[in-house]
């Protein structure tokens, strides 16, 4: 079986840059990880020994994602499977090319579906796959692959014990592939503030004799942000968001995801012990 996986998504997977791994997705599209991303143009590396220079057609850093244009040549690409996250137990198959110096492919198992982590940019990563198929270093953004050759992650990070956590390419990150190759920036929402976290907050309305509550403090606010617009204020407390508790950075973040499309949210402040609601428009 690795044999077969071998000779068919082989070819797909290719080396970039010095130390990194990508996959052919497109005619012209190679996917990876932004992490590995150092400048706008790269160099990519093929199976056959062919290197060509390729630039950055889209990258968010935000979720780890990036999508190269480069002269696939002939490379077939990669087949999607069908957008549903790989279960715990489901064999899976690691295929990487690491700069491109040589393939290398790992079986394994689905040892956790589901898991979460932090981005480079420090935004929380969710529904991420971790497996057992062990991968040597520079294989960030290869291919994680189920038996028929179909592509279910993107291997991302090393955990201590070997495992590997892959982000998992469901039918939401595929749609985003897809708006990446087509050069379109990803649209996220700010509030445009400086946060404080929940146990620092706690600290600091303590020792001016403000009861303590869980929340983000808000440390500043940037001019002409939604949230100078919606009246929010140095030192305000950010309790809830769309009417959820606010306990954590992920908690807004995930508030104000679900907001990109609304385009307001709601947010519930305290300001010294009085408490208020404010509507956050973006522009």
């Amino acid at each position: 079986m690795v044999a077969t996986i071998a000779a068919d998504v082989g070819p797909k997977v290719v080396g970039i840059g010095r130390f990194g791994s990508s996959v052919v997705v497109a005619e012209g599209s190679v996917l990876t990880n932004a992490h590995v991303i150092r400048r706008d143009e790269v160099r990519v590396r093929f199976a056959d020994g062919r290197a060509v220079a390729g630039t950055v057609a889209g990258i968010d850093p935000e979720n780890d994602l990036a999508v190269i244009s480069a002269d696939t040549g002939d490379v077939e690409p990669i087949c999607w499977a069908d957008g549903t996250t790989p279960a715990l137990g489901a064999a899976v198959f690691a295929v990487a090319n690491p700069g491109g110096r040589g393939l290398r492919v790992t079986f394994g198992f689905v040892t956790s579906a589901g898991r979460s982590f932090r981005g480079p940019r420090g935004r929380r990563i969710r529904g991420s796959v971790e497996h057992s198929a062990p991968l040597p270093r520079g294989s960030s953004g290869s291919a994680l692959v189920d038996p028929r050759g179909l592509l279910v992650g993107l291997n991302t990070m090393r955990l201590e014990g070997g495992l590997i956590l892959a982000i998992a390419t469901d039918s939401a990150v595929q749609e985003q592939v897809r708006s990446l190759a087509r050069g379109e920036a990803p649209t996220r929402v700010t509030l445009g503030v400086a946060l404080a976290p929940p146990r620092v907050a706690r600290r600091l309305r303590s020792a001016v004799g403000l009861p303590e509550l869980d929340g983000l403090l808000v440390r500043g606010v940037m001019e002409d942000s939604a949230a100078e617009r919606a009246g929010i204020e140095h030192g305000d407390l950010i309790v809830r968001a769309a009417g959820a508790p606010v306990t954590g950075v992920d908690d807004l973040h995930e508030q104000l995801e679900r907001a990109s499309s609304a385009g307001t949210i709601e947010l519930q402040l305290v300001r010294g012990i009085e408490e208020r609601a404010v509507e956050v428009a973006f522009k």
